[in-house]
């Protein structure tokens, strides 16, 4: 939700459309960049959203920071944190997926990167 929500572009009056619309920029995105992509959003969608360019995850629950504990526990998961970016303006998830050896990208930043 951090790179939806970078732009004030109506994303909060139809939250699913809004994470559709992330979904297919980021697979144009890591299909052109040659980039593996994880996005985790918080709690389940209303309906699936499918891709076959990179993996939507969801946590198990959305509540608050869900996403986020997610996030970490991924990063802490994979064998080489070095090696994956996360997206995030979150200055708590900074501080933790930073603390496991990842870097970061802030949201807005990488919402350059990937608008048409």
């Amino acid at each position: 939700m951090n790179v939806i929500g970078s732009r004030p572009d109506g994303w909060w009056k139809d939250r699913h459309s809004a994470r559709l619309r992330l979904v297919e920029q980021l697979e144009r995105w890591a299909l052109t960049a040659g980039e593996q992509v994880i996005v985790v959003f918080e709690g389940p969608t209303p309906t699936p959203i499918p891709s076959s360019a990179i993996l939507v995850h969801h946590a198990p629950k959305a509540a608050p920071n869900s996403a986020d504990d997610e996030i970490a526990r991924l990063v802490c998961a994979d064998e080489n944190p070095a090696e994956i970016i996360v997206v995030t303006s979150d200055a708590t998830l900074v501080e933790r997926v930073d603390g496991m050896g990842a870097s970061v990208w802030p949201a807005i930043r990488f919402r350059d990167l990937i608008d048409p």
